[in-house]
């Protein structure tokens, strides 16, 4: 019996030591995101320092469109009401939508006026192409005719400031930048895309840190002398997308990435990969109108690209669960544990843990004006997106894979299926 005890007693201290060492070990991988991961938490990389040129080159707008009748209205209207010195035009081009997409751009057109608009359809995609890449593709063709310097990628559901395209194209050309793009604000408005949209945001962020994408602008002028294009990492964001038509030819825009489903970090890394220079930042005049009431709507958004997003590896599946767990899960745990067990030693380092996960949560918090207290809340938050993460690979291993628009993609060469 006694020994019996003894080896209780040996496993019980066990346990408590794993808990202090993995408290212990979330805590460091805070403070080393907190202070080496690009201060991905900051929220002050916007469009840099710009001069507007002396002659303003020449840009076509191409927006790739799918039943998005619901949306145009609020987003269309501010694309034509561009306020911009220079050549602009607009391709809308409406990728298969039953909802009467191309007749209300159209409609809108007329009774809004402003930059000239050309509807267009390329007919459904071929083997190996997503609809809405070969959607850009079309419209992409269709710009090259009326040769501009630019084009701007910006999705149906993305309403922009009247001096919105003025800004990227001077932004652009001031810091020699060939992709300049900016991370649309989302809606937040309802209980849902308050918990889920901001936190969206903060995650890409550190997965992508801005300042390793394309540095915050006030060292561009010194990266042109040296030739310097900064580090591998490279993004952007699809909703709007300033790039240079040549840089697009170099890079074989959209055909070398054809069978991507997260198409703006795609789009990024090609161009930077054949030499170009790529910046990201978040918007202050560009927002998107697109609305996501219910939690469904957000875990559809999430769950239909998290597990591509992971190039359908379960190994990197696991490991993106573990790490979420550790990063996000094992603070709180540790804190509520340490306290109930009477243990500092757990609780110390969880609550600290907690405390820099909520404090690098505030500033993105601050630019969605959303409340403080939304920040202890990040794990719970980052349990919701564990879980779409994994019921991504559910719906990958089904056969369903990553979707846009009713269409489905499960493999990265499949044929677009309709549903």
């Amino acid at each position: 019996m006694g020994q019996t005890a003894h080896v209780s007693a040996d496993a019980w201290t066990s346990v408590q030591t794993v808990e202090t060492v993995v408290a212990a070990l979330s805590l460091a991988v805070w403070l080393w995101l907190l202070l080496a991961r690009g201060f991905f938490w900051r929220t002050d990389v916007r469009l840099p320092a710009r001069t507007e040129p002396a002659v303003w080159p020449s840009v076509c707008v191409v927006v790739p469109a799918r039943d998005e009748a619901a949306v145009l209205p609020a987003s269309l209207p501010s694309l034509l009401a561009q306020d911009y010195p220079g050549r602009a035009e607009v391709f809308l081009i409406d990728d298969g939508s039953t909802d009467g997409t191309g007749e209300l751009a159209r409609e809108l057109a007329r009774r809004h006026q402003g930059l000239p608009l050309t509807v267009a359809s390329p007919g459904e995609p071929p083997a190996g192409w997503t609809g809405k890449l070969w959607a850009v593709r079309h419209g992409i063709g269709l710009a090259r005719a009326r040769g501009p310097e630019y084009l701007l990628l910006t999705d149906a559901d993305i309403a922009h400031a009247p001096d919105s395209l003025r800004g990227l194209v001077a932004a652009a050309g001031t810091g020699g930048f060939d992709v300049v793009s900016q991370m649309a604000r989302l809606r937040v408005e309802s209980l849902w895309e308050r918990l889920v949209v901001p936190a969206f945001v903060y995650f890409f962020a550190q997965l992508y840190p801005f300042r390793w994408i394309g540095g915050d602008g006030r060292n561009a002028a010194s990266d042109r002398r040296t030739g310097k294009k900064g580090t591998r990492t490279a993004a952007a964001a699809g909703g709007c997308v300033l790039l240079r038509a040549d840089a697009a030819e170099r890079a074989r825009i959209p055909d070398a990435i054809r069978h991507a489903v997260i198409d703006d970090v795609a789009l990024a890394r090609a161009v930077k990969g054949a030499g170009s220079r790529v910046w990201l930042g978040l918007a202050e005049r560009v927002e998107s109108v697109r609305p996501y009431p219910r939690l469904r709507d957000l875990w559809r958004m999430v769950s239909r690209s998290a597990y591509a997003q992971l190039r359908h590896q379960p190994l990197v599946l696991a490991a993106t669960v573990l790490g979420l767990a550790l990063v996000y899960l094992v603070p709180p745990a540790a804190l509520v544990l340490g306290l109930a067990a009477g243990r500092g030693a757990t609780a110390v380092p969880g609550a600290a843990a907690w405390l820099v996960m909520a404090a690098t949560y505030l500033p993105m918090l601050r630019y969605y004006r959303q409340p403080w207290w939304l920040a202890p809340l990040l794990p719970l938050t980052a349990f919701l997106y564990l879980l779409m993460t994994v019921d991504s690979a559910v719906q990958h291993y089904r056969g369903r894979g990553a979707a846009w628009k009713g269409r489905t993609y499960a493999r990265p060469d499949a044929v677009p299926e309709e549903g």
